[in-house]
């Protein structure tokens, strides 16, 4: 016979769990139309966001995230660069070296897009992890200078998601990067500028992948929030 007490606790749980499907739903349509709206200005982004979106949803099974959390880090990550909507062509798109004034503007895109993502109604932290994508563990990135515990989990996550495929995509001005160099620079980097856990984790599941050619099965539940 179940107590009334287990029955209220048992109620409660269902209704937080279906309470967090319906945001995750609402969230993910709200994050398609920015997408496609951002897609329609500057597609290569878009393309930088989705594969940085699932490297660090496999990173994010990797290091043991629930399917929930997972989920909302997928969809941090697939609009982190959304603030670029904002930087004028001429600058987002030259395909030389930007100066040091032009450079400064494309750093303006972290604090934008959590301008824009904060608009969402939304109970989970996509704004605040899209913008900390550039902090750094040392403190030495942008654009808070955040230190360590200071940046949530997930960013911290994203962040070397978001480094291994910009050192590894071809870009205007330059070829990609090979994996092999861009694990070793993320191994240097590991333990003062990115979480040392998550380099480990981003090698792990770039070698699985490079060895099974797919990404890892194991990201298949997690990549859409389930009943």
């Amino acid at each position: 016979m179940v107590h009334v007490k287990e029955w209220v606790v048992v109620a409660a749980n269902k209704r937080a769990h279906r309470d967090a499907r319906f945001a995750i739903e609402s969230l993910e349509r709200s994050i398609a139309m920015l997408s496609a709206a951002h897609q329609c200005r500057d597609p290569f982004t878009v393309l930088h966001q989705q594969r940085t979106a699932a490297l660090a949803a496999a990173m994010a099974v990797e290091l043991g995230f629930n399917p929930l959390d997972t989920t909302i880090l997928r969809l941090a990550a697939s609009v982190h660069d959304i603030g670029k909507i904002a930087v004028p062509a001429e600058i987002l798109f030259r395909p030389d070296a930007l100066s040091d004034v032009e450079y400064s503007i494309i750093k303006t895109h972290s604090s934008i897009g959590e301008s824009i993502l904060q608009r969402l109604e939304s109970p989970f932290a996509i704004a605040a992890i899209a913008a900390q994508h550039h902090e750094r563990i040392d403190g030495s990135g942008y654009p808070r200078g955040l230190q360590g515990a200071q940046i949530l989990p997930a960013a911290r996550i994203l962040a070397v998601a978001d480094v291994f495929d910009a050192m590894t995509s071809k870009r205007p001005y330059r070829d990609g990067l090979s994996t092999d160099f861009v694990l070793g620079e993320l191994h240097n980097m590991a333990g003062h500028q990115l979480d040392a856990d998550a380099v480990a984790a981003c090698q792990q599941c770039i070698l699985r992948r490079d060895a099974a050619r797919v990404v890892p099965s194991s990201v298949a539940h997690v990549v859409h929030f389930s009943a």
